[in-house]
């Protein structure tokens, strides 16, 4: 399995981060992908992918709440990353309207502004939206071009968000809320084909049953891909199987593709 989005490298994880990677990798989880936050987050990210190469994929990008009055400090590291070395994507990226509504203007700009760096490089993003889905996507399909790819993390949507996602043949990203009962989420996505979506945790945040509550990590991975099997009526292995194969495309996690 991978997952597409897993954040072991922040402080959650300093006390037993070896123990987390080791449960991830013997519970299946082979390759994760690492969304950067901001220019805090890029040295313990990238130390984590130095330790374990074969098991860690980063990306580089702002996360939207991470935009704020040096967003062009910000994003200054970001574009001179991109330039110094391989990231597997642009992410996380988006627009975050929950917590605060400050810098929304400055947030569209910065995440315009990196799907165009995305196209630029041919990499594939990953997209935050929280209360922000509408003006997501618009932005979205008016830098569409074939070169622009991605994955919506943590889609939680209706079947019209899921439609209006496919028609930009972007993935979605399936994590631990479609364990929980009311999310509605595994009712959502029963009719959706596999081929359209990806597992994530997005560790140590958004916990699956039957952790709910507690600190999330990747080796949890299975809950999210067998809650998915059911609500499906399809076996695991199907759902492993395609997933891994649509991430594999998606990121192109191959170390010699360069």
């Amino acid at each position: 399995m991978i997952d597409t989005h897993t954040h072991l490298y922040v402080k959650e994880f300093e006390q037993d981060r070896d123990e987390v990677v080791n449960r991830a990798l013997n519970a299946g989880v082979d390759k994760m992908l690492l969304p950067n936050i901001d220019a805090s987050s890029v040295e313990n990210m990238l130390a984590l992918e130095k330790k374990y190469p074969e098991h860690f994929f980063p990306m580089i990008g702002l996360h939207p709440t991470s935009v704020g009055d040096d967003f062009d400090e910000q994003m200054e590291v970001v574009t001179k990353q991109i330039f110094q070395r391989k990231y597997y994507g642009v992410g996380e990226i988006g627009i975050d309207l929950y917590w605060d509504k400050t810098f929304e203007g400055e947030q569209r700009a910065v995440f315009r502004t990196q799907l165009i760096l995305a196209k630029e490089f041919r990499l594939p993003v990953s997209i935050h939206t929280r209360e922000s889905f509408d003006i997501v996507i618009q932005i979205v399909n008016e830098e569409l071009t074939d070169d622009l790819k991605g994955v919506f993390h943590c889609f939680t949507g209706a079947k019209e968000d899921a439609y209006r996602i496919m028609d930009t043949g972007f993935k979605m990203g399936v994590g631990g809320i479609v364990t929980f009962k009311n999310s509605g989420l595994a009712e959502t996505l029963k009719d959706i084909p596999l081929e359209h979506l990806v597992l994530e945790t997005d560790a140590p945040w958004l916990t699956p049953v039957p952790y709910r509550g507690k600190r999330n990590e990747s080796s949890y991975l299975i809950y999210i891909a067998e809650h998915l099997a059911a609500a499906k009526g399809i076996t695991v292995k199907e759902v492993e199987e395609i997933t891994t194969e649509n991430a594999e495309k998606l990121f192109r996690l191959d170390r010699d593709d360069d």
